[in-house]
């Protein structure tokens, strides 16, 4: 994505060839801050605060938090105490056990003064396949929007859309808007309503800054507004992402997502679901029982951030201080009311049978315990 005329991965290795660059997300879309990245402390800390966020870019960074860990010691010791603190940090986004075991796999069996070259590589591939995969979701994503445009015969196609799928929780590119910038791009007349997805609203920060950079016409909203929308036909279609995918197609996505899903289901809106491979878990069937749903500080709820009349980047609080809160970071939509799944393989049904015919190597691993991606 460009930013002020530069182009920019979200994760990126910095001028020492070691450390990492990210984009530090909480500031946006105030202010475009870059935050360096030297330890694995420094990687796991990002993922946990979300400095950056977004579960194929979690995985990325959970992959160089790997690096900076060997690059400081390369022996077992270090590395299996990064797996275990990087593990820790987010326990709900699948990218992130995916792409410990990844990294474990590439380097433990070499030498101690092998490591370290060979976690970067894995890293830089990490990286670069998450961008490919993106790509081919929005594809796959332009064609269903393409149809949709066609059959509607006029007007702008109208996508609503929850929290933020977009470039910034990914490498590049992005998953449920991925399809919406190919589309623009295509010429397809698109206009994206955007949550705001409290309590952290990175709808209204980041999807309508990724959006607003790109030319993409859109109109935040609050999070109760979806429903209202669709009753009066205002909303053609909605597409999301997700952080895990059971291998029956249940998604677990940011709170919220769950009721958005109910309001189009009664109202007969297309309700798509857009995910690299990486965020299937094949291991898991019923989403309510298996996915763990992160509960994060109540603060989250009771503050909320914004540009201050001075110019700086504050803090305010919502609620009385002696009110208790509760932060449930994620819901699980079930497979049933999921119009289809947008993959980089194609698009297929909220299903076993739908994922397995898009991915059949993966018929003898499904709800078999820790399985490989």
């Amino acid at each position: 994505m460009q930013i002020n005329g530069t182009w920019y991965r979200t994760i990126w290795l910095a001028d020492d060839g070691r450390s990492v660059d990210v984009i530090d997300q909480r500031a946006l879309p105030h202010s475009f801050e870059i935050m360096r990245l030297a330890t694995v402390e420094q990687a796991a800390a990002a993922i946990r605060d979300m400095v950056v966020r977004g579960a194929p870019l979690i995985g990325a960074t959970a992959a160089y938090g790997v690096c900076l860990a060997l690059l400081r010691d390369p022996l077992h010791g270090s590395l299996d105490r990064a797996l275990e603190l990087l593990a820790a940090t987010r326990p709900t986004a699948v990218n992130l056990r995916w792409a410990l075991e990844v990294m474990d796999e590439a380097v433990r069996y070499l030498a101690p003064d092998e490591r370290v070259a060979a976690a970067y590589r894995r890293a830089a591939r990490i990286c670069d396949e998450d961008v490919e995969i993106s790509r081919r979701i929005g594809e796959h994503g332009l064609e269903v929007l393409r149809g949709m445009s066609r059959a509607k015969g006029g007007g702008p196609l109208n996508v609503l859309t929850h929290c933020n799928a977009g470039w910034l929780a990914t490498v590049d590119w992005g998953t449920a808007l991925a399809p919406v910038y190919m589309a623009h791009d295509a010429g397809i007349d698109v206009h994206v309503w955007v949550d705001e997805t409290r309590p952290r609203n990175q709808g209204a920060s980041l999807t309508a800054y990724e959006l607003g950079a790109h030319g993409v016409p859109h109109t935040v909203i609050v999070d109760n507004a979806g429903g209202h929308l669709m009753q009066h036909g205002m909303v053609d279609v909605c597409i999301v992402g997700t952080d895990r995918t059971t291998a029956t197609g249940d998604v677990a996505n940011k709170i919220g997502t769950y009721l958005k899903a109910l309001a189009a289901h009664d109202n007969g809106v297309p309700f798509y679901v857009a995910l690299p491979r990486t965020t299937i878990d094949w291991t898991a069937r019923d989403g309510l029982a298996e996915i763990p749903i992160e509960r994060r500080d109540p603060a989250e709820v009771k503050l909320i951030r914004g540009l201050g009349p001075d110019g700086r980047i504050v803090d305010v609080e919502l609620t009385p201080p002696s009110s208790p809160a509760a932060n449930f970071a994620f819901d699980v939509t079930p497979a049933r009311l999921v119009t289809g799944l947008i993959t980089d393989r194609g698009v297929c049904s909220a299903s076993l049978e739908g994922l397995l015919g898009l991915f059949p190597e993966w018929a003898g691993e499904v709800g078999g315990g820790e399985g490989r991606r």
